[in-house]
């Protein structure tokens, strides 16, 4: 029988399957079923810096007769703090309810205080933390340079107050992605999570508004973080990596693995399909090695990297010209 165990940023999992952060990771009675379907690791539900940020704006205007700063920062600290509580609760129970490793998340936009919050994840027992890390850059003003600074910064502070390890969920849009990953692994990064799914923007002809677009990956989407995970795992060969957006079914998994990913996550595939889209996904692992004959993950992670192919063109070319010019 193949040995689905691997290890991701120093945790043992005993399958390569990480249930992304999103809804399905937002109570215990979830995560366990989670866990009993087979997952090999879950992200909790992101805290938001946004998010609380908003609350606390939305509080502070409802009441414009009250402009005491003292007030100001009673209902900042509140609201801030009952967030932090509650996620730290869940973080807690969770440990305590199952025997899977529990990631803490932490969507944030700035290096303030956010990161000496990561130090109570530690505490509440988090095996490990990601970070989720993007903006939507509105200001002309402010350079490329500045902006992946600002990244560069949260990774730092939060690895000074923290030793479980940290891993960082980015987004494709960067100049030169590789170079981003190698300055996040230099400034703490134990591993990157490619990549992060964002929302976006559609609009409605009926209603002439502005709505929000869908918000499930499709199977498609897997080919663009499998270009850049056969790029960054062959160039950066100390980097981990965990594979996100598009997973769907086993074959995807074996894809991304193939590619140099050390482990998945999935999200749209689950909300779509249920918890039992995850026995499938492992069921396909391992009829793939034994096909195959490889005894464990590691006979054939990366075998279809960037730089263990013939042609590494196949990674590095954008356009079509081969296709169209023959059609």
């Amino acid at each position: 029988m193949p040995n689905l165990e691997t290890k991701y940023m120093g945790i043992t999992l005993k399958n390569p399957i990480i249930i992304a952060s999103s809804g399905l990771t937002n109570s215990v009675e979830k995560i366990k079923d989670l866990e009993n379907a087979g997952a090999g690791a879950v992200v909790l539900k992101s805290i938001f810096e946004e998010q609380i940020n908003n609350e606390v704006i939305h509080l502070i205007n409802r009441d414009p007769q009250n402009q005491y700063p003292e007030a100001e920062d009673y209902i900042w600290n509140y609201t801030r703090n009952n967030s932090i509580t509650r996620h730290l609760n869940l973080l807690s129970e969770a440990k305590k309810e199952t025997e899977i490793p529990i990631i803490a998340s932490i969507n944030c936009m700035s290096a303030s205080e956010w990161t000496v919050f990561a130090k109570d994840f530690e505490n509440a027992g988090a095996d490990a933390l990601e970070l989720n890390l993007f903006f939507v850059p509105t200001d002309r003003h402010k350079t490329a340079e500045q902006i992946e600074q600002l990244y560069l910064n949260i990774v730092s502070e939060v690895k000074k107050n923290v030793k479980i390890p940290v891993s960082v969920k980015i987004g494709f849009y960067y100049t030169n992605l590789i170079s981003m990953a190698d300055k996040l692994v230099a400034n703490g990064a134990n591993a990157l999570v490619l990549f992060n799914r964002f929302y976006e923007p559609d609009i409605n002809l009926e209603k002439m508004e502005l709505v929000a677009s869908e918000v499930f990956s499709s199977p498609l989407d897997i080919r663009r973080s499998m270009r850049w995970i056969g790029l960054i795992s062959s160039q950066l060969p100390k980097v981990e990596i965990a594979a996100a957006t598009g997973i769907h079914d086993g074959e995807a998994v074996i894809k991304q693995l193939l590619a140099g990913a050390q482990v998945t996550q999935i999200c749209s595939s689950v909300y779509i399909n249920g918890s039992q889209i995850i026995p499938g996904m492992i069921a396909d692992l391992t009829s793939f090695m034994k096909k195959w004959n490889f005894k464990k993950i590691e006979d054939f992670r990366g075998r279809l990297s960037y730089k263990n192919i013939e042609d590494p063109m196949l990674y590095e070319r954008a356009q079509f010209m081969k296709y169209f010019s023959s059609k």
